[in-house]
């Protein structure tokens, strides 16, 4: 059933459920972050609408820089702001950012552990007819391997304003995901965020299953266990935005209820946020764990619903990856 703690939306299974993409929950953080400190700049590189780094503008002219189609640069300069006291959210396509600018933000970012927060937006395949060029894959597998860098993946709008928000006030570089797609709004400006946490959206009593999701995809993970159950399998949803660092305590406690992990991500299943857990269970608690994400495989043109439905991360698919999780084990 659905953990009454989370506070997740009232509607959160209707078919009319309020949708919006995370852009735009940075594009209101942001301001947000604004207001509370005057630190806080945001670096664009061209594309103040399609990243929603205009909402920031509009309100703080002075405190936004264009920075033209330049990624590499953007990063380099949003360090040294950093190191001269402000707090700079630099913001592109994830796949410029951190694509284009990678080392930059290894080199200039990380390895000077300066407060620059990296804002990849459009990532993922449900950026749709963009293709495979723009459909950033390998983010989350780029970013936390990184020493000292902070990865988190929005569930949805709400969360993803509560997320830029706190990486305001968290030392250190961040990196930031977020979607073009319209997707679910399941959590409400009551739900708990912290950087580092987990939030058990869905828990039975005697799990068979513990599916573990990132980002928008957890609502299609929230559908799978209410399919499950309407079945008769019980299972637990465990919501993971933050990546890195991991909370280990939740996970932990997950496998150990269910016995069984199932991880949910709209990214490569190679090194992405499946990796992080199963390198983790692999060391402190082996249980079987299958990784739901994109095999080895470039994005492709169409439309978000028909590219998850291909890639088999619609909540169908996942519901089939958990039943034959739980017969096998």
């Amino acid at each position: 059933m659905l953990n009454q703690d989370a506070h997740l939306s009232e509607d959160v299974f209707a078919d009319d459920v309020r949708q919006a993409p995370t852009r735009d929950g940075f594009g209101t953080g942001v301001v947000e972050a604004g207001k509370a400190n005057a630190n806080v700049v945001v670096l664009c590189a061209d594309l103040k609408e399609s990243t929603r780094a205009e909402e920031f503008e509009k309100v703080f002219p002075g405190r936004f820089i264009e920075m033209g189609v330049a990624e590499q640069n953007m990063a380099t300069v949003g360090s040294g702001m950093a190191a001269a006291g402000k707090i700079p959210f630099i913001a592109s396509y994830a796949m410029f950012n951190p694509g284009r600018n990678y080392e930059q933000i290894r080199t200039t970012v990380a390895l000077n552990r300066v407060p620059v927060k990296v804002c990849g937006m459009h990532a993922g395949v449900s950026v749709g007819p963009d293709g495979a060029t723009h459909q950033m894959l390998e983010d989350i597998a780029l970013m936390r391997v990184i020493p000292g860098m902070t990865v988190i993946a929005p569930g949805d709008a709400e969360e993803a304003r509560k997320a830029v928000i706190a990486a305001a006030s968290t030392d250190g570089p961040v990196y930031l995901r977020f979607g073009r797609a319209a997707t679910p709004i399941f959590t409400t400006k009551e739900t708990p965020f912290q950087i580092g946490k987990a939030l058990m959206l869905w828990s039975s009593d005697a799990p068979k299953i513990a599916i573990l999701s990132t980002g928008s995809q957890s609502h299609a993970a929230l559908a799978t266990a209410r399919a499950l159950a309407a079945s008769g399998t019980e299972s637990l949803v465990l919501h993971v935005p933050t990546i890195k660092p991991l909370d280990e305590a939740a996970v932990l406690d997950a496998a150990k209820r269910a016995g069984r992990v199932l991880t949910v991500e709209e990214h490569q299943a190679a090194g992405g946020f499946g990796s992080a857990i199963a390198e983790f269970l692999g060391e402190q608690h082996p249980v079987p764990v299958r990784r739901l994400g994109i095999r080895d495989q470039f994005g492709q043109s169409g439309s978000p619903e028909e590219l998850l439905r291909h890639y088999k991360l619609d909540a169908l698919h996942i519901q089939e990856a958990a039943l034959s999780l739980a017969r096998i084990y």
